[in-house]
């Protein structure tokens, strides 16, 4: 997996605190984000987490780029409606001699990892060969397996982010976009780190856990360390 974010709204932790501080000043916006001292920026965004007013953390936004990932991993991912995809086209980009992402589980067992290199060649030559009888590739590319390597652009917005990383940051997700949770994660923590300060499953972010009888038990180790 390679991941980079490419883009964000300049100082995204001035402009929520602006935004928050807007609606109960006589200023402008841009005075606001001007005159507003880093001390107050700190404490209000602080206070709008513990609040859960979270409405202001929409105006900045983040945006990633990402390859070295499964079909699998993007099915899942625009299910997150509050944000923006560009993904690269199976139709028209070929897809000879494609890239594939094999599971760990898969990986570890040689066996099942031989099954699977075996079938993933069978999927590759079927489709090469579809094209080569004059299918287009929008038809061919029907057979390509879920474990396909893809590319894919991502823009979602502080609010959207949190409940990314709530839901995908748990050890319940599944493990790709898992491990692409806890990189985007780390990629925003280094921008905006009291934004995200709290972010993370629900055991991190709010000292509960929504899995019941199929939690990993990690929120009783949180509470442990408090």
């Amino acid at each position: 997996m390679k991941l980079k974010l490419i883009q964000y709204t300049p100082d995204p932790e001035r402009t929520v605190a602006m935004s928050a501080r807007l609606c109960y000043s006589a200023s402008g916006a841009e005075e606001l984000v001007q005159t507003m001292p880093d001390t107050q920026i700190g404490n209000l965004i602080d206070k709008l987490v513990d609040m859960g007013h979270l409405s202001t953390f929409e105006h900045a936004s983040f945006t990633f780029a990402i390859e070295g990932i499964s079909r699998v991993l993007t099915h899942q991912l625009v299910r997150h409606r509050i944000a923006s995809y560009s993904q690269q086209s199976q139709r028209y980009v070929a897809e000879h001699g494609f890239e594939y992402i094999v599971p760990p589980s898969v990986a570890a067992n040689a066996e099942a990892k031989a099954k699977y290199e075996a079938l993933i060649q069978q999927v590759q030559n079927t489709y090469d060969e579809l094209v080569a009888l004059g299918v287009h590739q929008e038809d061919a590319r029907y057979v390509l397996a879920n474990a396909t390597e893809t590319k894919i652009v991502v823009t979602m917005n502080a609010r959207s982010l949190l409940h990314f990383f709530e839901k995908r940051c748990c050890h319940r997700a599944q493990w790709e976009i898992r491990n692409l949770a806890n990189a985007m994660l780390a990629e925003v923590k280094a921008v905006a780190p009291r934004l995200f300060a709290k972010a993370g499953p629900t055991c991190v972010s709010g000292g509960y856990c929504t899995e019941g009888n199929l939690s990993c038990g990690r929120l009783a180790g949180i509470k442990m360390q408090k």
